[in-house]
Parts: C-alpha cells; sequence; structure tokens
C-alpha cells in the first residue's frame, strides 16, 4: 500500500466534497444556533443555558452524520455509475489504497467541518456568557470526529455492497440502532426469553456500539462528568478498530467486484 497514492486521492476527495459547497453547513449552523439563542430565554427562562450546550453539539452531530452518510454511500458507487473508476484502477492503484483514500478524504471534510463547527458554537458560548467546560466540548467534539469517521467507513462499506438509496437507509438504520446497543441488550435479558436474548446478544455483537463515542451528555456537565481517561482511550481505540474492520470488509468486496 503507497501512502503517498493514498494521500493524493484523499486530497482530490477532499477538495471535490469541498467544491459541493458541503462547507456551507457552517453558515447553517451559526444561523441555527443564532435562531435557537434568540429563542430559548422565551421557551425555557430557567434552563436555557444547558439546553443551548446540549442543543449546539446536538445539531453538530446531526450535521456531520447528513455528510457521513449521504456523501459516504455514494463516493464508490458514484465512480462505478460513471465509469470513471475503470481509469482510477487501471493507474498504479490498488484497490485498497482506492477505498482508504475516500475514506481518509471525507473524513477529513468532517474533521475541518466539526471543528469549525465548535469555534463557532464556543463562540456563541462566549459571547453570550453562558458558562461551559472547555476541555469536555473539546473531547466530546474529538469523538464526534472518530464516531463519524467509523459512520463514514460504515457507509463505504455498505454502499460497495448494494445501491446508494439502499446504503443510505442501512447505515441510518444500524446508526440509531448503534446507539442502542447496550439497551437492546438489557431488554433482551430483562425479556427473560432465550430467543430473544440471543438475537439482543447477537446485535450487541455484530454492531458497533456508538454510544461509547457519544460524549454530548457528558460534555454539558463538566469534566467530572466524562469517563476516566484510561475508559476514553479504551473507546476511542474500539472506535479506530472498528472502522479499520469495516474498511477491510469494504475492501475485500470492492476487490471482488467486476467492472
Amino acid at each position: 500500500m503507497n501512502f503517498s497514492r493514498i494521500f493524493v486521492l484523499a486530497r482530490n476527495v477532499f477538495w471535490e466534497v469541498v467544491r459541493d459547497r458541503i462547507l456551507y453547513l457552517i453558515g447553517l449552523y451559526a444561523l441555527i444556533l443564532a435562531a435557537a439563542i434568540r429563542i430559548l430565554p422565551d421557551i425555557a427562562a430557567a434552563t436555557e443555558d444547558k439546553i443551548f450546550l446540549d442543543f449546539g453539539i446536538g445539531v453538530m452531530s446531526v450535521l456531520g452524520l447528513i455528510v457521513a452518510v449521504f456523501i459516504g454511500t455514494g463516493l464508490v458507487n458514484k465512480e462505478i455509475e460513471k465509469r470513471t473508476v475503470l481509469v482510477l484502477i487501471a493507474k498504479p492503484i490498488s484497490r485498497s489504497e482506492f477505498i482508504t483514500g475516500k475514506h481518509l478524504g471525507l473524513s477529513a471534510v468532517l474533521a475541518v467541518l466539526i471543528a469549525s463547527m465548535t469555534i463557532i458554537y464556543l463562540g456563541f458560548l462566549e459571547f453570550s456568557k453562558i458558562p461551559y467546560p472547555p476541555s469536555s466540548l473539546l473531547i466530546a467534539s474529538l469523538f464526534l470526529v472518530l464516531q463519524l469517521s467509523l459512520v463514514t467507513a460504515l457507509a463505504i462499506t455498505l454502499g460497495v455492497f448494494t445501491s446508494s438509496v439502499l446504503a443510505t437507509l442501512l447505515t441510518f438504520g444500524i446508526y440509531f440502532m448503534g446507539n442502542i446497543t447496550k439497551d437492546l441488550l438489557q431488554l433482551g435479558r430483562l425479556s427473560e426469553n432465550p430467543s430473544i436474548e440471543q438475537i439482543t446478544q447477537g446485535l450487541y455483537l455484530v454492531l458497533p456500539d456508538l454510544s461509547r463515542l457519544d460524549l454530548k451528555n457528558q460534555a454539558v456537565y463538566g469534566t467530572s462528568a466524562l469517563p476516566q481517561i484510561m475508559t476514553l482511550l479504551d473507546n476511542a481505540g474500539y472506535g479506530l478498530l472498528y472502522t479499520v474492520l469495516l474498511l477491510a470488509i469494504a475492501i475485500l468486496v470492492f476487490s471482488r467486484r467486476e467492472f
């Protein structure tokens, strides 16, 4: 695997996505926060600070998810439909480099997107004099990037398997189930039904546990609410390992496809 070729491909993906005006979402995010900070005092005067803290990072997560899913599922399929994949793989670019470059390029876009929105978010908090835990919010934003990188790998993998539309639906479905895998496991235990318990255990083992990379609630309540440093490192390692596993599956399937 040639890292210079991966870098060139990732850079091309980055600028291609940027040219699609995806960074306009940063302006949209700023408008949403501006509207929220004007409306919240009228509907939740007593708890507006906590609501705004939660709302700001929640909207950031939703916008990042939309980009990861809708663009990620089409990254490979678009090249196949336009037949440009034939040109790319005819060059000295392996299929593993192709998939890895696509993922890194979109992940870089998401990192820039989240970093920009985090700066705007912190700016609103400072301007409005809302007390906030800066280190907790920054850690939550970093873990959001890791989560979206994993979702991107999932979207690319499903996009290699099937059409963009079906891959989009499946990615959203797995995302939502991945955030409640622990609840599904607990539900299976409470059911006291061996069949249901086996199904929920199977889902827990197969689906990504995205709740491990979701620190939105902890960020609102400060550093004391965050997991211990070893737990954070363990969760980050889990996210990276799952991302690599998904990319390995995508490379394996893509290598077997005929064009």
